[in-house]
This record gives structure tokens, sequence and C-alpha cells, in this order.
């Protein structure tokens, strides 16, 4: 898998399958169920180490995950997340790519904002940095925002969601994952872009889905309603995992019964 190869899918609307991974015997099982794309995200302070939020995870933690992951996924294409204010400027934020590329064996980055990251995004991608966007909710922000809330209902809120994916991908980002947005807003975001638009819990009609591990397995104790449990009725968890894959390809997954009201 590669950007170019990820962008075709794009074009054809094949639908792209991405799953965070952290460690190798999952990234193995994952890899051989057909999985396009392996994101090693911030989620891990939460579902790994026991955190309530994202922010206590550090590049060194990211970078490490990666490494496990590229151990049991050679071949596998990895994005790492870029944690909480390790993008705080440009030269941290080159830094860390180093760091998650070099040390990590990272493909891509992923960072949380809009706008207002453009600038960053775009001395990023001059200096060979292959980079992810992130908008709709972003997790590092939880708690300035007050929790965990679906974003871009109102009209205007929807029109700058729309226009923060356009300014990342003008800037140089390469895909851009929308998370906890109604439908229409995940499916407007994939008509503006030419770049992949992978949702989370942004329904069916984007380039992609993208799902925490731990909650594909039934292994959260309140998954988010987008979720589901693709263990039931598996007899193993690479076949979890292959039907998640299938689920994403015939684009029944998410169902509009597993989207927020």
């Amino acid at each position: 898998m590669s950007i170019p190869a990820l962008l075709q899918k794009k074009r054809q609307a094949e639908p792209i399958s991405m799953l965070t991974v952290y460690e190798a015997g999952f990234a193995r099982l994952a890899y051989r169920a057909g999985v396009d794309a392996f994101l090693v995200g911030d989620s891990l302070g939460m579902v790994v180490q026991g955190a309530r939020d994202t922010l206590s995870v550090r590049v060194d933690d990211i970078a490490y995950h990666c490494r496990c992951v590229r151990q049991g996924a050679p071949e596998a294409f990895i994005i790492a997340d870029v944690p909480f204010l390790a993008d705080a400027d440009r030269s941290t934020a080159l830094q860390t790519a180093a760091s998650l590329m070099q040390h990590g064996q990272a493909d891509m980055i992923k960072i949380e904002g809009g706008s207002e990251k453009a600038n960053l995004i775009a001395s990023l991608a001059a200096a060979g940095v292959p980079v992810c966007g992130h908008v709709g909710l972003l997790p590092q922000r939880v708690r300035y925002e007050g929790g965990y809330r679906v974003q871009g209902r109102e009209q205007n809120a929807f029109e700058q969601v729309v226009a923060n994916a356009l300014a990342l991908e003008q800037a140089g980002a390469k895909m851009v994952v929308i998370e906890c947005v109604p439908a229409a807003l995940g499916r407007a975001v994939s008509q503006a872009l030419s770049v992949p638009v992978i949702g989370i819990g942004a329904g069916s009609e984007v380039d992609g889905q993208v799902l925490v591990m731990h909650d594909l397995l039934g292994m959260t104790d309140n998954p988010p309603r987008f979720a589901r449990d693709f263990l039931v009725g598996q007899s193993s968890i690479e076949n979890a995992f292959r039907a998640y894959v299938s689920a994403v390809k015939e684009r029944t997954f998410p169902a509009d019964q597993e989207m927020f009201s």
C-alpha cells in the first residue's frame, strides 16, 4: 500500500479499510485479513495505557508502538498520530515527524486541527513529510471543548468543517480523517476533496473507515454509538478483522442505526 494506491482507491470508489493497531500480533492478523492501512493512534492512551483521554501520550509512546506494528506487518502502510502539543510549532513538528518516521518507521503522520494547522502542514509537506489531517471532533481538545460531542450539526459549523478540510488539502495533506459528524457532512467533505477522506462516525459515504481495534473487538465498556462488535459470531480475531474489512468495502458499516441522532 502507498499514498498513490490509496488515492487510486478513492478515484475508483473502492472504500479504504483502516484500523488502529498498537502491537505486532494484532498487526499481523489485521494485515492478513486485508486491512488497507493502520493507524497507531493516540487512542492508545485510553485503550492500552488506561488513561481518561489521549493527552498523556508522548511521541516516544507512538514511535514505540509503530515499531511494534512494523514488526508484525512489515509491508503495512502505517500512519502515526502526532500527540498533544507535539506539533506546537514548525520546529517541534519537524522533530516529531523525524522521530515517528525514522525511529517509529511510520509512513505518514496525522495532525489534528483545522485551517489553523494549514501553514504547519505546508511546512511539513515542503520537507517531504506525508501528512494526514483530522477534522470534526478533535480528541486532543476534549478538555477544552468540554467533552466528546457531535460536530457540524449547525449550518455554520457544517460549512466550517468543510472549509477546514479543504484548507488542509490545499496545504498539502494527502489524506483527511473526519470524526463524529453527521453523515451528510462526511459525504460533503469526501465530495469536496480530491484526497481520501476516512470517516470514524461520519457515515458510510466517505472514502473509507477507521475504527479503534478495541471497539471492533468488543473490548470497550462504553463504545461510541457508531462502533460495532465484529467479533460477535466469528470464530477468531482474524475473522472479525475480515468481517470489518468486508463491511467497509460493501459500505454496510456504519449503518444508519449505528450513527448518532
